[in-house]
C-alpha cells in the first residue's frame, strides 16, 4: 500500500507543478501587469513603477520569476501580493477557510442525499418513481449554476428571511460564540443550498446507474435467491458492489463544487477564494492568482488522493496490480 499511496502522491505533485507552470506562463504572456495599470491610470511615476518592477522581480526573465516563486513557496509566502503588499499566503488562507466552510458541508450533505435517492431510484426502475427521477434530474442538470445563485439571491432579497452576503453579522462582533455560529450556520444556508442543489443530479444519476448495473448481475440474483429483500439486499449488498465508479465520482465531485463555489462566492458575496481571485485577476496581481488557482488545484489532488486511498482500501483488483 505504500507503494501505491506514494506513486499516487508523486503524480499529484507531478500535476501541481505542470499547472503552475503553465498558470505562470499565461500571466507571463498577457500583455501588462499591475504597475503598468497603476502608471497608466496616472498613480505612479515611471521612477517608481521601474524601481518596484525591480523590487519585486517583474523585470526578471520568465525562469527566474518562476524558481523565485518557488523558493517563496518553500519559505510559506506563496510570492508577493503587488496591490496589497503582502505576502500572498496571509491573504490567501482566510479565503481558503471560509471556501473550505462552504463546500465540505455541501459535498457531505449532496451525497447523504444523493445515494440513497439514486438507491431508491435504481430499486424502482421503469416504473413512475424512475421517470418522475429522470425528470427532477434533467431539470437540475439544465439549470445553469449562474440561474440558481440569481434564484437564491431573489429569494433572499424578497423574502427577508436570509442574510445576502459575509459570513456574520457585524452587530454580532462581540456577540457570544453560541450566537456567532447560530448566526454563521444561517449565512450558510443559501450558498450551501445552491451547491448541494447543482451536485445532486451527477451523484444520482450516477448511483442510479451503478446500482443497476449490479442489479442486472448474477452475484444480486444469488442474494435475491437466498432470501435477502428490501433495503438489506440494496444498501448491504448491491451498494457495496458498485462502489467503484461511485467512489472515483467522489473525486470528481470534489472538482466540481469547488468551480460552482467559486461562482457562488461572487454572487452571494461570500468571502472565500472566489472574489479574491477575480479581483487578483482584475488587476493583474500574479502571485495571488497563482496563489488561488494553486490552492483549488491542491484541493482537488486531494480529494482525487483521498478516492485513491478508498479505492485501494474497497477493489481487491487494484491491490493485486499494484
Amino acid at each position: 500500500m505504500i507503494r501505491y499511496l506514494i506513486r499516487r502522491l508523486l503524480q499529484a505533485l507531478l500535476l501541481l507543478a505542470v499547472v503552475s507552470v503553465l498558470l505562470f506562463a499565461l500571466m507571463q504572456a498577457a500583455p501588462g501587469d499591475y504597475l503598468s495599470e497603476q502608471r497608466l491610470a496616472g498613480h505612479m511615476s515611471p521612477e517608481a513603477m521601474q524601481a518596484l518592477r525591480a523590487k519585486y522581480g517583474l523585470d526578471q526573465p520568465f525562469m527566474i520569476r518562476y524558481f523565485r516563486w518557488i523558493a517563496s513557496v518553500s519559505h510559506g509566502e506563496l510570492g508577493y501580493s503587488v496591490a496589497y503588499n503582502e505576502p500572498a499566503l496571509q491573504l490567501l488562507l482566510p479565503r481558503v477557510r471560509n471556501t473550505l466552510l462552504l463546500t465540505i458541508p455541501a459535498l457531505l450533505i449532496s451525497w447523504l442525499i444523493g445515494v440513497p435517492l439514486g438507491v431508491l431510484a435504481a430499486s424502482r426502475r421503469r416504473g413512475w418513481l424512475d421517470r418522475l427521477f429522470a425528470a427532477g434530474n434533467g431539470f437540475l442538470l439544465a439549470l445553469p449554476d449562474v440561474l440558481l445563485c440569481l434564484l437564491a439571491l431573489l429569494i433572499a432579497l424578497k423574502t427577508q428571511k436570509f442574510p445576502v452576503g459575509g459570513m456574520t453579522a457585524p452587530e454580532l462582533s462581540d456577540a457570544a460564540a453560541a450566537a456567532r455560529m447560530k448566526d454563521l450556520l444561517w449565512h450558510l444556508w443559501l450558498p450551501v443550498g445552491v451547491l448541494v442543489i447543482g451536485a445532486l443530479a451527477p451523484i444520482m444519476l450516477h448511483v442510479r446507474s451503478s446500482v443497476a448495473d449490479v442489479m442486472d448481475s448474477s452475484y444480486f440474483r444469488a442474494a435475491e435467491g437466498h432470501g435477502l429483500r428490501g433495503f438489506t439486499l440494496l444498501f448491504r449488498h448491491a451498494l457495496p458492489a458498485a462502489a467503484n465508479p461511485l467512489i472515483s465520482l467522489f473525486g470528481l465531485s470534489i472538482a466540481f463544487l469547488l468551480s460552482t463555489s467559486l461562482v457562488v462566492e461572487v454572487i452571494l458575496s461570500w468571502p472565500g477564494i472566489g472574489p479574491m481571485l477575480l479581483e487578483a485577476v482584475m488587476a493583474r496581481d500574479l502571485f495571488v492568482v497563482l496563489g488561488s488557482v494553486a490552492f483549488s488545484t491542491l484541493f482537488l489532488v486531494a480529494g482525487n488522493f483521498l478516492a485513491d486511498i478508498l479505492l485501494y482500501v474497497f477493489d481487491p483488483r487494484i491491490r493485486v496490480q499494484s
